[in-house]
């Protein structure tokens, strides 16, 4: 199974094989990919969702499964089926966005608890409402707003030790990405402490382009190259020379840079042209 529309959700669950989505939606294009790691042939612990919120609005969300299979990837996909449920809902009572996110995300807090397992998820969300955009981040999966210029106009931070160390400014970038600790994780979905980060909504300019992306990404590419390929070219080009490097670092093939074989997924979302 690669790919499931369910009540006008589009579900990228990558279990075998990579898939690639090419969609418009919330009065933009997304592209979304999500594919296991190169390095062992069990399934994706990755979900990827888009959910549509009204006719020019969309909810983006890349969730990550822990505890281990198949306990991580019913996390991932437990945590995504709720929100989409509760939004649903939401939507029907015409609720704000925000506080539909809020109540999604802690219905999924409380359905991947209830499974009882161990397993965990983390969880990235980015709406989209009209030109406005808004980060909700439970983990490490990462979400990235740039500007065509390169300019980073939003960053979600990592919930882990190398993380808030970054924010504070005792380790930077390059260190983090190769920093021993680097994989631990301090928030999760399925706990009974989980937390929710929320970002200062951004207004979209013209050619802005939003990632959300799982660490399978971010713990490979520097966040310089990363933005780099995201604000370049058509969105389906962009997607393919990030997953592509992505890809080439995760097997160790080329010397003094990041590799860790993971579960790989990314959004990109970018608005169609904008009027003054």
């Amino acid at each position: 199974m690669v790919a499931n529309i369910h009540h006008h959700m589009i579900l990228l669950d990558g279990a075998a094989d990579p898939h690639l989505l090419d969609e418009r939606i919330g009065g933009g294009q997304v592209v979304a990919y999500t594919s296991p790691a190169p390095d062992r042939e069990s399934e994706n612990q990755d979900a990827v969702a888009i959910i549509p919120y009204g006719p020019d609005a969309a909810v983006l969300a890349v969730a990550d499964g822990a505890g281990g299979l198949p306990a991580g990837r019913r996390a991932s996909q437990t945590a995504i089926a709720t929100l989409h449920d509760s939004l649903q809902v939401a939507a029907s009572k015409t609720m704000l966005l925000r506080t539909a996110i809020l109540n999604g995300i802690e219905a999924a807090n409380d359905a991947v608890l209830e499974l009882a397992n161990g397993s965990a998820t983390t969880m990235t969300v980015v709406t989209v409402e009209g030109r406005l955009a808004r980060t909700y981040q439970i983990g490490d999966s990462e979400a990235l707003i740039t500007g065509q210029r390169g300019v980073v106009r939003a960053q979600t931070m990592a919930h882990s030790p190398t993380g808030f160390a970054v924010e504070a400014g005792f380790l930077d970038e390059e260190a983090a990405l190769h920093h021993a600790e680097r994989h631990l994780v301090s928030n999760f979905i399925g706990t009974n402490d989980m937390r929710i980060d929320i970002g200062a909504s951004v207004e979209l300019r013209q050619r802005d382009t939003v990632l959300l992306a799982s660490d399978g990404l971010t713990d490979n590419i520097h966040l310089h190259e990363i933005n780099d390929l995201m604000r370049k070219g058509p969105l389906a080009k962009a997607m393919d020379k990030m997953v592509a490097l992505a890809r080439t670092r995760m097997t160790g093939e080329i010397p003094d840079q990041p590799s860790k074989p993971d579960d790989l997924s990314v959004i990109l979302f970018r608005k169609s042209q904008l009027r003054s």
